[in-house]
């Protein structure tokens, strides 16, 4: 069984310079992480936001939380409403 995890981009692997400092994980990565997980098919925006701890590594993840509720999100809200209104290119 394998477990997938988020590919952290170079760019923000740069925000953490030592091998024990935490990464700050802003709202916006999420978004964008969490959008890439969608487009993929990996997971649907009517999941609730909790689904995302299986791609994120857990000693991470209560970084995520805490960022999450400071932008006033539950654990129990949809994908959907972390990734917002969604534009559509070509109708």
């Amino acid at each position: 069984m394998s477990v997938n995890t988020l590919t952290i981009p170079n760019s923000i692997k740069s925000v953490a310079t030592a091998p024990n400092q935490e990464l700050h994980y802003s709202i916006d990565m999420l978004q964008d992480e969490a959008r890439q997980l969608v487009d993929q098919g990996v997971v649907s925006r009517q999941q609730p936001i909790y689904v995302l701890c299986q791609y994120i590594p857990a000693r991470e993840w209560v970084c995520v939380e805490c960022e999450l509720e400071k932008c006033e999100y539950l654990l129990r809200d949809r994908i959907a409403d972390l990734l917002g209104s969604q534009s559509w290119d070509n109708d």
